[in-house]
């Protein structure tokens, strides 16, 4: 038979309320606290050696262990609990009534959350830089285009393009390799940065155009 939480509850009051009529006088609110521990699922099942633990309605880090009759909380040890029925160990009681005369309520599955999917960004850029001699690409987005131009011309700004050599430098013969004679990373057939590349232990620079891939040196024929 599955439980409900609703008759879960209603035994639990039922079965605190014969508590009620057994218990000495003196417990006063005691009662009402076991029924608020037990229902907050603060009493555990017994241990292998009977003990049974019960953590407390106020401090949620703090448990007191029930051995027998006796409790490790202040109100048992120092003799103010009636007859030593401290809330604890009426909740441990309450507990122990309530699973003889039914299972617990079964856990209420929750349904798994659908996965967040993110909106595609209505405007956003890519650009490569130079920073710190490395080739990095960087990716903007916004929901506004002109919005989006002005975070790109600030960043650009950031990372401005290397300066050109000299004119001199610059005009070179027909078939003249250019590249190897002005600064490194700086193509001076298009006046532009080039990028880092590495591999197999050889460094070298390039850039693409609408051609393909230049190494800012001319092709001799």
């Amino acid at each position: 038979m599955t439980t409900t939480r609703t008759q879960y509850r209603e035994v639990i009051h039922q079965v605190a309320e014969k508590a009620r009529a057994i218990l000495p006088a003196g417990v006063n609110g005691r009662i009402e606290k076991a029924v608020k521990m037990v229902l907050a699922g603060d009493v555990e099942a017994p241990a292998a050696d009977g003990s049974i633990t019960v953590y407390s309605a106020s401090d949620a880090t703090r448990r007191y262990v029930l051995q027998g009759t006796s409790c490790t909380c202040s109100d048992y040890e120092r003799g103010q609990a009636p007859q030593g029925w401290c809330a604890h160990r009426i909740a441990a009681g309450i507990h122990k009534r309530v699973g003889e005369l039914l299972p617990a309520p079964e856990p209420v599955e929750m349904p798994a959350a659908a996965p967040m999917v993110l909106p595609e960004a209505p405007a956003s850029v890519n650009c490569h830089l130079m920073i710190e001699g490395r080739q990095v690409q960087i990716t903007l987005r916004d929901t506004d285009e002109q919005r989006l131009l002005a975070r790109l011309a600030a960043v650009l700004r950031q990372y401005p393009v290397l300066p050109s050599a000299s004119a001199e430098n610059q005009r070179s013969a027909p078939g003249e390799t250019r590249g190897d004679k002005g600064q490194p990373g700086w193509c001076q057939i298009h006046a532009c940065a080039m990028h880092v590349n590495e591999k197999d232990g050889r460094t070298w620079y390039s850039h693409r155009t609408d051609d393909g891939w230049c190494k800012g040196r001319r092709v001799q024929r």
